[in-house]
């Protein structure tokens, strides 16, 4: 059973974590959610459509202009209190490697740290710890934050990734981070080249394997557009697809920008595996 916040979720229940990203910058939507406003209206529409997880970040992930940890809590802190007094039950996750930030969202509600780039800062499983909140293990391959892979090699990636994560988790777990509330991720993207995100796909089920929940964030990733050959926006059917297989191989939680998108792939996927019955069943039976 994994428990986030106010939540428990069965072992082979999907999980949607919704993309909010408080940076003038992204990637994705170049500044969209970076003010209040548009920023509380895409938390609404993500739980309507079924995210579970609002995932919520102060820095982009790429190098770009820098950002201390005192504007990062400026754009986070005070976000993460609303979106808790206007949703209390909904999952709040902070995207995150700074524990002097961490401490910060804690203090007014966030649930679950989610850190991308594998520990680099140790004291913020401490402060999971302190709080009782969840923490995310993330295999970033030894890469510093915001910095991009160049000629990165592995001599087994996913021997890697699981010596990585799984020494992580058990880490925050020996610090006093409750055992069903931490996730371990194979990071997609994050000191890889494509074919290693390709490669640790594919070999998903040796993590689900591990018993720790898998979380995945593969949305609109570079590895998808190179594979593809396709800008940003032209990625989606990409990162469904490996929605779809990730989900077969047993990943429990997904980091999207497209929700409602991806609910449905979720849900044919645990359909297909037996784990969800069909929405409506009368076919040859009228």
């Amino acid at each position: 059973m994994l428990r986030l916040g106010r939540r428990e979720f069965a072992p082979h229940e999907p999980v949607i974590m919704a993309i909010v990203n408080r940076t003038p910058d992204s990637f994705y939507d170049q500044g969209a959610t970076f003010h209040d406003e548009p920023a509380l209206t895409r938390v609404e529409q993500a739980v309507a459509e079924g995210a579970a997880i609002i995932d919520i970040g102060g820095v982009k992930a790429g190098p770009g202009e820098e950002v201390s940890a005192e504007e990062e809590a400026r754009r986070t802190v005070g976000f993460v209190a609303e979106v808790r007094r206007r949703f209390p039950d909904v999952v709040i996750s902070v995207d995150t490697w700074r524990h002097e930030v961490g401490e910060a969202v804690c203090e007014v509600g966030a649930d679950v740290l989610n850190d991308a780039w594998g520990g680099v800062d140790p004291r913020l499983a401490e402060v999971a710890a302190r709080y009782g909140a969840g923490l995310v293990c993330t295999h970033a391959g030894g890469a510093l934050p915001r910095t991009r892979p160049h000629r990165v090699e592995y001599e087994d990636v996913m021997a890697d990734i699981l010596d990585r994560t799984l020494g992580l988790a058990e880490r925050a777990v020996s610090l006093g981070v409750p055992r069903e509330s931490v996730m371990i991720d194979p990071g997609h993207d994050f000191g890889k080249n494509t074919r290693h995100s390709l490669e640790a796909t594919r070999r998903l089920d040796e993590m689900v394997a591990t018993g720790w929940p898998v979380l995945v964030s593969l949305s609109n990733k570079d590895f998808v557009g190179e594979t593809l050959d396709r800008p940003v926006k032209e990625r989606v059917l990409g990162t469904l697809a490996t929605t779809a297989v990730s989900a077969w191989l047993g990943a429990q939680v997904y980091r999207v920008h497209e929700v409602a998108e991806t609910r449905q792939v979720l849900d044919m996927v645990a359909s297909i595996a037996g784990h969800r019955a069909p929405a409506v069943a009368r076919r040859g039976l009228a």
